[in-house]
């Protein structure tokens, strides 16, 4: 089993291509049982004008893609930035096994920051989430980003 800074480390390079691409650096990789990398994404909204092309919705639905099932309970989640409530209800929706993520989000944040909808108990999952991974280098990444786009 691979140790979760590896794990954020390749969801950091998808955030990385989503910076080159003047997108919200967010990226995010799912991974499955043995650690192999199912599926990976980075937040598309302004290319493909899409509110929900995030970086974890485009890895959940690349994992499932790969692994044929729409169920990922044996996955680990690796993503830049703590879930919104809509990759938060997509990783409930697909019983992801496992979800870290690195930036912790004041505004958005939904798993403990502002609502907690991946350790809701009334939900039908409820998957083990480890935030602050990489928190600074995942942070700074964002902070970097929309420094420059207040520039512009």
């Amino acid at each position: 089993m691979h140790n979760l800074n590896f794990y954020m480390e390749q969801a950091f390079r998808e955030a990385l291509k989503a910076f080159e691409k003047k997108e919200v650096p967010v990226g995010a990789v799912v991974f499955d049982s043995n650690g192999n990398i199912a599926g990976k994404g980075h937040n598309q909204v302004e290319a493909l004008s899409d509110a929900t092309a995030h970086a974890e919705m485009i890895a959940l639905t690349s994992a499932m893609a790969t692994l044929g099932n729409k169920y990922l309970d044996g996955c680990t989640l690796a993503v830049t930035m703590e879930p919104c409530p809509m990759c938060a209800g997509a990783i409930v929706n697909a019983k992801v096994g496992r979800v870290i993520f690195g930036a912790y989000d004041p505004k958005m944040g939904a798993s403990g920051t502002v609502l907690n909808i991946t350790g809701c108990r009334e939900l039908n999952h409820q998957p083990e989430v480890i935030g602050g991974i990489m928190e600074n280098k995942c942070s700074e990444l964002l902070r970097d980003f929309f420094s420059e786009l207040r520039r512009r």
